[in-house]
């Protein structure tokens, strides 16, 4: 399985990108979108909302579960993916491209408190035993 060194990651298998923004870009990992199945509903955030870190922000729903999606962050939600609402799918298509929405941290050094590529692939497979 690929983790993508350049991305951080939470304990509940969101990920994270930093844009040249300060804004950061969230999705769900390979590993959870591959636990989940094929997906059929992505509920995003609503724009302009405040979130705290851990907090539940969104919905993934597949045809064998529904998944809470957290906030990996605490900020504001600058913009979600409406592409994903007609086509859940690309998360499963491609897990680390398909974002589901763009937050701006309240604290950017937060970012830093989240796992490292290294640290998310330790913690899939501790999962997995």
């Amino acid at each position: 399985m690929s983790i993508p060194a350049d991305l951080k990651y939470t304990d509940t298998h969101e990920w994270v990108r930093k844009e040249a923004d300060g804004s950061v870009s969230v999705g769900i990992t390979h590993h959870a979108q591959d636990l989940l199945g094929d997906l059929v509903y992505v509920e995003n955030p609503q724009v302009g909302r405040k979130f705290k870190k851990g907090e539940e922000c969104g919905v993934v729903e597949s045809v064998k579960a529904a998944s809470d999606i957290y906030a990996p962050l605490s900020g504001e939600i600058l913009a979600i993916n409406e592409a994903l609402a007609d086509a859940p799918e690309k998360i499963n298509e491609s897990a680390y491209d398909a974002w589901m929405f763009r937050l701006r941290p309240d604290d950017a050094g937060e970012l830093e408190t989240l796992l490292d590529a290294s640290g998310y692939g330790e913690l899939v497979e501790s999962e997995s035993d």
